[in-house]
């Protein structure tokens, strides 16, 4: 099953803070609901174990993500793809953009995704609520982690 998502936050910090942070694996750990193990890889992606439920289904995804397309700081292409075991897995891509405005940066998200096995056979009315959601708890923690470490915005 395949579904798109797009949003966009606005976070108290400019632009090369915010870069930054998304490219600090500590930060992301901390931000990234459900996250148990991030590492940076040597070519600059991350593998990850994350823990999910998604309506009646959970699962632990292992996987892994590469950054393309890098301009910094105004951003990025993220690809990657995760394995769910008897959940199924997930795998597609998002492209990350960061506007400096005048109260912090604008970062605007378009992500593209399929989901196989169980997962996708909940819907897709459930899987894009839940993945909104997941969202949305990881802008709120990274705008909470900038504003905590770097004061408001410096722009």
């Amino acid at each position: 099953m395949a579904f798109k998502m797009d949003g966009e936050s606005v976070l108290p910090a400019g632009r090369e803070t915010v870069w930054a942070n998304l490219n600090d694996p500590e930060t992301l750990k901390a931000c990234i609901p459900g996250c148990q193990e991030l590492e940076q890889k040597e070519n600059g992606g991350f593998s990850a174990v994350v823990k999910v439920k998604i309506g009646p289904v959970s699962a632990t995804f292992k996987g892994s993500v590469d950054l393309t397309d890098l301009d910094p700081p105004s951003g990025y292409r993220i690809v990657g793809q995760g394995e769910g075991g008897a959940a199924g897995f997930a795998r597609g891509g998002a492209t990350v953009g960061l506007i400096e405005q005048e109260d912090g940066t604008l970062l605007r998200y378009d992500v593209d995704a399929v989901i196989g096995g169980r997962l996708a056979q909940l819907g897709g009315r459930l899987v894009n609520g839940v993945a909104k959601k997941l969202a949305d708890e990881f802008f709120a923690k990274f705008a909470q982690l900038i504003e905590e470490r770097h004061g408001t915005a410096s722009v």
